[in-house]
């Protein structure tokens, strides 16, 4: 009996310490959803050195130094016109992040899945109702919001590619799941507005929020949910949208921003700001950058609301520059604890790079971390890895999830047998196992 209530203490501990270690931890890496459409296609990646990368994600584990990744996961992409001149890279159906997810699980780092809720591009203007769900009742709706969130969770989990982190949403700003015309629809919320000015909207979207939520919570209690939204260049909007998920009563735990300097502001105010303002008002939630890039090679002269090249020209040099300025940035506020580079596997911009049917994105954005004619990996490819804290002992062994082998709470792998181990506490498939 004193066995087994120390053992209950022992597991108890090593719980609190692992939940203390998982809100230290700095997450950093990339968005790289389309890199299985660019190895179809043989585009190479190379290093800094023009020497061939075998396989980018083992190389962004090790090399790199990268201890997450992210990847967007569309209901039903190909239901899009292959010839729609619009479709730019929506492939990522569920059993392609499947495969994905498994390779980033099985390199050793975190899996933040990102779910869209829809076929194609969902960001502040366009939350688009999948194509399948368009006639449901809104109760049907709800439902289906559930069960499809459910569906995915434990598909994943099936495959030995758990998410660490959930995105509910992507870039929700002005809601989800928006039917019509998403910037006029009557569903839309605004991000400055109280909740109980647009009760009804606000209430159907913390509603289906919280059904996204009630599903990855019952597939996996451990993953944290992020809410992500883009109104980082306005810390009122930020502050206003977090207080009302809080009284439409959302269960999640962390807020995810994407941060682009040139539509965000700079490093040294619109970004302190709002980080400062988020974290007075919601002090409970950690925050990360789910989204983040900058132009290396020309400056577009629409669409751009600032004008940064005075500190970061639009070269490799200056994207270098502003990356390794926003890691100094961020590891002033302990309450940021995660940072992730959007499209950084963008390679190329012709030829091999896509195909007729445009799997891959076929307008060179000029944003990823690969000089799109020699292939050869930027300078800011390595830079992400300073901000990164590499998963190690427990908390490596905790994100095991398929492994056969028994550690110890250090990281002493003890064999595969229990039944030839002595009395203890193990990390065992990625949970905590008692043998006595």
């Amino acid at each position: 009996m004193k066995h087994t209530i120390l053992s209950l203490i022992l597991i108890a501990g090593v719980s609190l310490a692992l939940q203390a270690e998982e809100q230290s931890l700095h997450m950093s890496g990339g968005d790289i959803s389309l890199l299985p459409s660019y190895e179809q296609y043989n585009t190479p990646y190379k290093d800094k050195d023009g020497k061939k990368i075998a396989d980018l994600v083992s190389y962004a584990a090790t090399t790199l130094k990268w201890n997450a990744c992210r990847v967007r996961l569309f209901v039903n992409p190909c239901i899009i016109n292959p010839d729609d001149q619009n479709r730019q890279g929506e492939v990522q159906d569920l059993a392609y992040v499947t495969a994905l997810g498994k390779r980033i699980k099985d390199a050793g780092m975190r899996f933040l899945l990102d779910f869209h809720y829809s076929d194609t591009w969902a960001d502040p203007l366009k939350q688009v109702i999948p194509t399948a769900w368009q006639s449901l009742t809104e109760e049907q709706l709800y439902d289906t919001m559930y069960t499809y969130t459910r569906m995915c969770m434990q598909t994943l989990v099936d495959a030995g590619a758990t998410p660490d982190y959930v995105q509910i949403g992507n870039e929700i700003s002005y809601g989800m799941l928006l039917r019509g015309n998403s910037s006029k629809s009557e569903d839309r919320v605004y991000p400055t507005d109280a909740y109980d000015k647009a009760p009804t909207q606000w209430g159907r979207f913390c509603g289906l929020l919280n059904q996204g939520a009630k599903a990855v919570r019952e597939v996996c209690p451990d993953s944290k949910i992020i809410i992500h939204i883009e109104r980082t260049s306005n810390a009122n909007a930020c502050v206003q949208f977090y207080k009302n998920l809080n009284q439409g009563e959302v269960d999640y735990d962390i807020i995810g921003l994407s941060y682009y300097p040139f539509w965000h502001g700079r490093l040294t105010t619109e970004l302190p700001n709002t980080l400062n303002a988020i974290h007075k008002a919601h002090p409970d939630k950690k925050i990360q950058i789910v989204e983040t890039a900058y132009y290396n090679n020309y400056w577009p002269s629409t669409g751009i609301s600032y004008d940064t090249r005075d500190q970061y020209p639009a070269t490799p040099e200056g994207q270098d520059a502003f990356i390794a300025d926003l890691i100094t940035t961020l590891k002033q506020y302990d309450y940021v604890n995660g940072l992730y580079y959007w499209f950084p596997e963008e390679n190329g911009n012709g030829g091999a790079s896509y195909d007729k049917n445009k799997i891959v994105i076929d307008t060179w954005l000029n944003r990823g971390l690969f000089d799109p004619n020699t292939h050869k990996a930027y300078a800011g490819l390595y830079r992400l890895g300073e901000y990164s804290d590499i998963l190690s002992g427990t908390d490596a062994l905790r994100t095991d999830n398929g492994c056969t082998m028994y550690y110890t709470l250090l990281g002493v792998p003890m064999g595969i047998d229990r039944n030839t181990l002595p009395t203890g506490i193990y990390i065992h498939n990625g949970k905590k196992e008692v043998i006595q």
